[in-house]
């Protein structure tokens, strides 16, 4: 089975990443952590550095609990949603999960909501965790 953990180093995320873990144990799965620095095309070094270090806490505690997984720092021009849809689609994941947050009404009118775009046009079931 094919997992793939959305991550972003948020609390959020890092419940996700307790649940991703129990489901590769119990499924004999792997685990891709997907991070996307969205659709800047000029991501200043300090976020990629930061991207970076996220990722590695995130698989060196999944390999610590002998987890097979690996890291994708994704920057293609495309929202966090669709390129983590893209990902996804590409690597034929079985199962996506990701931490939300709640945010107010406006925030989710100014911002958008990745987690609502990739729960709306995931190609497999999206588990969500909060």
């Amino acid at each position: 089975m094919k997992i793939m953990l959305a991550y972003d180093g948020s609390d959020a995320a890092k419940e996700a990443s307790e649940l991703a873990h129990k489901h590769a144990k119990a499924f004999n799965g792997s685990v891709y952590i997907v991070t996307s620095l969205g659709s800047s095309h000029d991501v200043p070094k300090k976020d990629f550095e930061a991207a970076e270090q996220d990722l590695n806490s995130a698989e060196n505690l999944l390999k610590e609990n002998n987890i097979t997984c690996e890291t994708h720092l994704l920057v293609h021009g495309l929202s966090p949603g669709e390129d983590l849809v893209q990902f996804a689609e590409a690597n034929q994941i079985d199962e996506i999960i990701l931490g939300v947050r709640e945010r107010s009404k406006v925030g989710k009118l100014l911002l958008g909501s990745t987690a609502h775009y990739v729960i709306m046009k995931a190609p497999c079931p999206v588990v969500t965790i909060r």
